[in-house]
């Protein structure tokens, strides 16, 4: 499994492994979901959602790279580890390290943290170095969680980024945007072909935001198996044959009996770049709202990168949402992975 903190004692607190999805992601979901409820996140995690991503997961071996905290028989937190080739040519080692609020201070977090940075280092390691690229460690914190932001600025992390989830209150006054010339929304059909041509074009816009992971078959076939993927709730735009951008909403009915209330999601906002700085996603955002509402949605939300190049949140504003909730992203550079095996962090 790697290192694991064995040298922690917190009185009533076991460190293991996973022992697969039927005994565990149960659990996951509700640690992870107790430290966004404290947060005042929108966006919901699910077991059964849980369980599809971690079954695509990518450079990823749940048994290795996860160690799970547990306190009288119950997951407390987690962390778990992978790495991804990004976009733009380099490669991420990511973490998610995380406790439920009420175990707080208690040290498993930081044990978490620890664990976190030898499993990421150790995976970097292992990779043959013909085969590496330029690489650094990554992790995301909810600006909320000031015990994980304070371990991690202790331990050499810089924060990079900032992201912020924004909610329209209501679907009320919904603006009447125009298409740009000679484009023209058409329906999407539920097959894999066309399922798949949308990802694709969408994949390739996105393939330009700030830290962005190279999509993978595996990728594909988790957007597949979301049962709440609804093409009624998208709006794709096309130029002839060619697909110039789409945004894609999306209702979770298990979400939205979470917080009480009936609140679509615009899952994404993608405009490929020949179409770009026409007034596309404007339009296009105001379709899919439209949509939302007529299947009895009355507000909306969405997520936005706080560093995104087209000043995504500017739009966003000028829609009607505002930022209710922040999240951070943090980088700390590896060490010499040339440098001899002992004297790696373990």
């Amino acid at each position: 499994m790697g290192a694991t903190p064995d040298e922690v004692r917190i009185p009533g607190v076991v460190f293991r492994g996973f022992r697969g999805f039927d005994e565990d992601i149960a659990g996951l979901a509700a640690a992870n979901q107790a430290l966004r409820d404290e947060a005042g996140m929108e966006e919901v995690v699910h077991a059964d959602d849980m369980a599809r991503d971690y079954a695509h997961l990518t450079n990823c071996d749940l048994t290795q790279d996860l160690l799970i905290a547990e306190r009288e028989g119950r997951t407390v937190g987690y962390a778990r580890c992978e790495w991804r080739d990004l976009t733009d040519g380099t490669r991420s080692f990511m973490t998610i390290f995380l406790v439920e609020p009420a175990q707080s201070g208690t040290g498993i977090l930081a044990a978490l943290l620890d664990w976190a940075e030898a499993r990421l280092v150790a995976k970097a390691a292992a990779i043959p170095p013909d085969e590496r690229k330029p690489s650094t460690m990554m992790t995301f914190t909810f600006a909320s969680n000031t015990e994980a932001e304070a371990l991690l600025e202790h331990r050499g992390w810089t924060r990079t980024g900032v992201g912020y989830e924004m909610v329209r209150p209501t679907l009320d006054d919904l603006p009447d945007v125009t298409l740009p010339e000679g484009l023209e929304v058409r329906s999407v059909g539920t097959d894999p072909v066309s399922l798949r041509a949308v990802w694709d074009a969408a994949t390739e816009a996105f393939a330009d935001e700030r830290d962005e992971a190279a999509p993978t078959e595996e990728d594909w076939a988790s957007f597949l198996e979301d049962v709440n993927q609804d093409p009624s709730l998208w709006a794709v735009a096309w130029d002839g044959d060619e697909i110039a951008g789409g945004v894609q909403g999306l209702i979770d009915p298990e979400e939205n009996a979470h917080h009480g209330r009936e609140r679509g999601l615009v899952d994404a906002v993608w405009t490929r770049r020949p179409w770009r700085r026409r007034g596309l996603a404007r339009a296009l955002i105001a379709d899919v709202l439209r949509r939302l509402q007529e299947r009895g949605m009355t507000s909306a939300y969405l997520g936005v990168d706080g560093l995104n190049p087209n000043d995504a949140g500017s739009l966003y504003r000028s829609l009607g949402f505002a930022p209710v909730s922040t999240s951070h992203d943090w980088r700390k550079p590896l060490p010499d992975l040339d440098a001899p095996l002992e004297d790696l962090p373990r």
